[in-house]
């Protein structure tokens, strides 16, 4: 055997660009304290194994960016692409200014450390700058682009083109002078519309020869005298036709202008109350039609209806059957639009409470509002002339009243109200306050509620008088 000695294996020097003992500061901080030598050797042969892979990702970004500077911004792209959660609070606009720490004395490094610089942020400077005001924020607004094909004017529509006014005499659709002929109403004479005479072209423009002619044909078959057929068909016609749409703001001013101009000449004669009744059919025949879109003039509608149905002084021989089918009318309308519009209800009612408990009221009008509670419903009746006191005024003005026919056609007309709000008995049985304490107590409810005249007219049948004061929740004492 040789007499030499071997050699021992010396411990090979890791020579990577990230050192070992960066590893073993790491887990020092996380708690991990005397890790192996051989252990944080491979971890930081590891570490620099991803910190490669992702330059050499973050190299791609930059060449495939026609940049030959690598930023932050390529590293983020890098981490995502190898699915690992990017770096935060670094920006390729805004990057970090890094400065080398000043060694200490006495002390020997062999190795540089950097930082980042913090910015140094001038009070002084920034309480002499303007303000910033912020500006509002991004909200959401509705309006209206078209109503009925014509576009509104506001700042939310753009402009109209304007357009060369045509000369005088000159003919729109060759029919202008059937407007004038046919007293169809025109823009320019809306309220309003002064200062718009785009406006009044574009309304002009769309009533064709037909519509026109057919306006004027109309409104002379309704209008008495003149022949009953004509009326009928006339009325069928609003009812069922389509296409009427373009004529249903003419229609309701017609309407509107012919229910004043008849209740401004008072007549009492027959033909008067024809009349009147005819616009009442208008009215109803275009709530009846389906095809049209009658929701943005309810607010026309509402006044003549009511003007019919709440005014002082109607025909005497048809003021009954006007007040009763303008009932009817406003009771279809609530019907149909009540839900579109919550709000409608409640202000038909105030009106109809106003002029049925109001000072100096005629017996007319409060007839008109006895039966137009009776349309609106049940609980109208019970709020107006039970709760509201109604049934109390009109009883102490009965009595103090000659007993004349309108008098005497306004109590018919409560009494009427209550059998809509519970329906008789069958077998009636009087009140008997003399020995029945319970029917006593009775009578003085009714006495303080609906007054001596109602009290008088509704004890020859207790059990409905009961269900009037109390309703169907009326327990028996």
């Amino acid at each position: 055997m040789s007499g030499s000695k071997t050699k021992p294996r010396s411990r090979s020097h890791y020579t990577g660009a990230y050192k070992p003992e960066l590893v073993r500061d790491a887990a020092e901080s996380v708690g991990i304290p005397n890790l192996p030598d051989s252990m944080t050797t491979m971890l930081a042969s590891d570490v620099e194994y991803r910190i490669h892979q992702i330059l050499e990702e973050a190299a791609k970004f930059m060449r495939h960016g026609r940049r030959t500077t690598l930023t932050t911004t390529d590293i983020d792209q890098a981490l995502r692409i190898l699915n690992i959660e990017p770096l935060y609070g670094h920006s390729a606009h805004h990057p970090p200014t890094f400065r080398r720490a000043l060694p200490l004395a006495g002390s020997v490094s062999t190795s540089s450390v950097y930082f980042v610089e913090d910015e140094e942020i001038d009070f002084d400077r920034i309480l002499r700058d303007e303000k910033i005001v912020l500006p509002r924020g991004i909200n959401w607004t509705a309006h209206w682009l078209a109503v009925e094909g014509v576009q509104p004017l506001i700042p939310e529509n753009p402009p109209p083109i304007q357009r060369e006014a045509p000369d005088d005499g000159a003919k729109l659709n060759g029919v202008l002078s059937a407007v004038t002929q046919n007293n169809l109403p025109s823009a320019a004479g809306r309220p309003g519309t002064q200062g718009q005479p785009q406006q009044s072209r574009l309304v002009k423009q769309v009533l064709s020869r037909e519509l026109q002619l057919y306006y004027a044909r109309l409104t002379s078959s309704l209008i008495p005298p003149g022949d009953g057929a004509k009326r009928t068909a006339a009325l069928a016609s609003l009812r069922h036709d389509a296409g009427l749409q373009a004529l249903l703001p003419y229609l309701i001013r017609w309407v509107g202008e012919g229910v004043v101009a008849a209740l401004k000449e008072s007549g009492q004669n027959e033909s008067d109350g024809k009349t009147m009744q005819v616009y009442l059919d208008v009215i109803s025949a275009l709530l009846d039609n389906a095809t049209l879109f009658v929701e943005p003039y309810l607010h026309q509608l509402l006044p003549p209806l009511l003007s019919l149905l709440l005014h002082s002084s109607l025909p005497p021989a048809s003021s009954a059957h006007l007040r009763t089918t303008a009932a009817q009318t406003l009771s279809a309308l609530l019907r149909k639009h009540s839900t579109t519009y919550p709000s409608l209800s409640p202000r038909i009612m105030k009106t109809l409470l106003l002029a049925l408990v109001g000072p100096g009221k005629t017996f007319g009008t409060r007839e008109g509002a006895v039966r137009g509670l009776v349309g609106v419903g049940r609980e109208a009746i019970r709020k107006g002339l039970i709760e509201g006191g109604g049934a109390k005024v009109i009883g102490n003005e009965f009595v103090h009243s000659t007993g004349g026919r309108e008098s005497q056609a306004l109590v018919q007309s409560v009494i009427e109200a209550f059998q809509v709000l519970y329906p008789p008995s069958d077998m009636q049985v009087s009140l008997d306050s003399a020995n029945n304490p319970h029917d006593a107590r009775l009578s003085e409810e009714m006495t303080e509620v609906l007054g001596a005249e109602f009290t008088r007219r509704l004890s020859g049948d207790a059990a409905w008088a009961r269900l009037i004061i109390h309703g169907e929740n009326n327990p028996q004492e």
